[in-house]
């Protein structure tokens, strides 16, 4: 396997990719390759048409990049290539989180002053995440609102991450 590097205006989206990018999750993937680099090569076949990638290569375009790294998967059947654009998404959408951990990383990188917004998470997200409950209901503002019972998200307000 070789990284290389091609023209993004080369790149052929693949035609029936399934997998949907909203105008404010190519801003984070944006926000991510500006802040990070574009570290995970967008995979393709040997004729240049992305297999993995779609939205990196859309943020790419949005940010002005000429040139992006790729892999390309040019064994892959016609069959493994369209199965393979399904299996990528989702079998990264099953992952989960360590709750804990995660609440952890992310104090310590806004404590550090670290601009959260690059990580993906939406403002509510970040709220709660980081929302600790007050010991005492002394200020009505400060209690969560909106929870949704049998597994669905609250809304909490008073915290701020920013």
């Amino acid at each position: 396997m070789q990284i290389e590097m091609i023209g993004v205006n080369s790149l052929i989206p693949y035609a029936k990719n399934s997998r949907t990018h909203s105008n404010s999750q190519i801003d984070q993937i944006s926000a991510s390759i500006r802040q990070f680099g574009f570290t995970n090569p967008v995979l393709i076949d040997g004729n240049g048409e992305i297999i993995a990638g779609h939205g990196r290569v859309i943020a790419a375009l949005k940010i002005g990049l000429e040139e992006i790294p790729v892999i390309r998967l040019a064994y892959l059947s016609e069959a493994q290539k369209r199965a393979y654009v399904i299996a990528d998404n989702q079998i990264a959408a099953n992952a989960g989180w360590d709750d804990a951990m995660l609440l952890s990383e992310i104090t310590a990188l806004r404590d550090e002053n670290f601009d959260l917004m690059c990580l993906g998470f939406s403002d509510v997200d970040l709220n709660n995440i980081l929302f600790v409950p007050p010991s005492g209901l002394t200020d009505p503002d400060c209690v969560p609102t909106n929870i949704v019972r049998g597994g669905g998200k609250q809304t909490r307000r008073c915290l701020g991450y920013g």
